[in-house]
């Protein structure tokens, strides 16, 4: 009676494990891949940003509470809104917001 008691919780304890140790790492792996990054420069991307100070083709903006160094292929002006389509390190290449 004990005897089988004892070898039910081994068996349980093990079935546990590998549940817990091997199946849900897994559907976690699988599944957690689909979402879209928050953070680093992936999260960055479609944001809207305000440019703060504009020279023909580069300048400043602002976003995230940050000044960060931007490109554009269209001239903009100081208080425009563009939006993020890459990063590049610390460069952002942005694009005019279309209303």
């Amino acid at each position: 009676m004990i005897k089988n008691m004892l070898i039910t919780l081994i068996v349980a304890l093990i079935v546990f494990e590998i549940i817990e140790h091997v199946l849900v790492p897994l559907i976690g792996f699988m599944f957690g891949k689909k979402r879209r990054s928050i953070s680093g420069a992936e999260g960055m991307v479609g944001q809207v940003v305000e440019v703060k100070r504009w020279n023909a083709d580069e300048g400043e903006v602002f976003v995230n509470g940050e000044l960060w160094r931007a490109v554009c292929m269209v001239p903009l002006v100081k208080g425009d809104k563009a939006v993020i389509h890459d990063v590049e390190g610390l460069l952002l290449k942005v694009e005019p917001l279309s209303d």
